[in-house]
């Protein structure tokens, strides 16, 4: 049985979700406006989550062959595309297992589609998951997690995501590929045996693939962008660096110098990102320059942004040279997205999160899809400028 993931009320009390995108959300006192490159102002399109978890739906596990009910628990860190005039969303979704603590359960990806971006119908089993391959020893126990996707030029789409092995105590950026969402094909880590091997063994996750608009109107996508000849992508926590390929499938990450990669963003003293920076959804080359969204955790002692709840994530925003992805021009100074409504603020992460890493052109605006204290899935637009 396919089942609807939200209810008409999901928009608020007394108001459509049309009426909703006609309310631009301005800055609260306190917070600087974002910059005029920014992707902003961001308005809440649903005022409630618009994927939940299904303690019914059940699934028969591939490595335990035991019947799992996969997403009892939590839907959240969403990625999506836009495909046939509808947003699919690929979550992260965990099942009952393990222990009640972040990281405790098993990951699963499911798939949810939109006709308006706001309601969607959950498939009732996952279209991703760990198992009896190749990757196995990365993805069990612990699972599949946290997908950013993106359209390939050449049709197709290429799923970035991080394989997590409770038993390695490792993790890693998994490359997946599939024509139609719903069937993938796994090639393993993104940096395999890149300069010598040297990457092989590093603890890294959340790529973003660089994108840019393809057509106009009801036709407009985001796809993949190659500049000066390779594509690239933005990744890492703690740090965020740069790497290239010339497939979407194979990356070699820029270093300053052998072994050392190239850091492109840090904390910032007294900023919403002051705990770390992390690789949001896909960047977007526009005609001001490459616009990274990225998840900003404030720090949980002295030196955070003492408006945020302490290890609180908001969304920031940074502009990098369109013809020059590691060339940082500016940064935006307070948060453009950030924790407000209780389903944000309470959960399995209870700080605040709105951890963005979805964002499609649809309806002639950006859509943002994120995670919301890693529980629920939320919706948001900006304006097209």
């Amino acid at each position: 049985m396919i089942r609807c993931g939200v209810l008409a009320a999901a928009v608020g009390v007394g108001m459509s979700w049309g009426a909703a995108l006609a309310q631009e959300e301005k800055p609260a006192q306190g917070w600087a406006p974002a910059a005029s490159w920014a992707i902003a102002p961001w308005t809440r399109a649903a005022t409630a989550p618009v994927i939940r978890p299904d303690a019914a739906a059940v699934f028969v596990d591939p490595l335990t062959h035991a019947q799992v009910h996969w997403e009892a628990l939590h839907t959240f860190n969403p990625a999506a595309v836009v495909r046939g005039g509808k947003v699919w969303v690929l979550y992260r979704a965990e099942d009952d297992s393990g222990a009640m603590a972040i990281g405790g359960h098993v990951s699963r990806l499911g798939l949810a589609v939109s006709e308006d971006g706001v309601h969607f119908v959950q498939r009732p089993q996952p279209v991703f998951y760990p198992a009896d391959d190749a990757q196995r020893s990365r993805e069990s126990p612990g699972g599949v997690e946290d997908p950013r996707v993106v359209e390939s030029p050449g049709g197709g789409y290429v799923m970035m995501y991080t394989q997590w092995s409770r038993e390695r105590g490792s993790y890693s950026i998994g490359v997946a590929t599939s024509d139609d969402l719903e069937h993938w094909t796994k090639h393993g880590p993104a940096f395999a045996r890149a300069l010598g091997g040297r990457y092989d063994e590093l603890k890294y996750k959340s790529a973003g693939v660089v994108t840019e608009v393809r057509g106009s109107g009801a036709a407009a996508k985001l796809v993949a962008a190659k500049i000066h000849g390779h594509y690239w992508m933005y990744w890492g926590e703690i740090e965020v660096g740069l790497a290239w390929s010339d497939d979407l499938v194979h990356w070699t990450p820029v270093e300053e110098s052998p072994g050392k990669t190239k850091v492109l963003l840090r904390a910032r003293q007294g900023k919403a990102d002051s705990g770390f920076p992390e690789t949001g959804p896909p960047p977007v080359r526009t005609g001001r320059g490459i616009v990274l969204l990225y998840n900003a955790k404030n720090a949980e002692g002295a030196g955070g942004d003492a408006r945020l709840a302490a290890g609180a994530y908001s969304v920031e925003e940074a502009l990098f040279a369109a013809d020059d992805p590691a060339k940082m021009l500016a940064r935006t100074e307070d948060p453009v997205f950030r924790p407000e409504l209780p389903f944000e603020r309470s959960g399995q992460y209870a700080a605040g999160t709105t951890f963005a890493e979805g964002l499609v052109v649809f309806r002639g605006r950006w859509w943002m899809y994120y995670g919301t204290a890693d529980s629920f899935v939320g919706v948001a637009t900006a304006p097209m400028r």
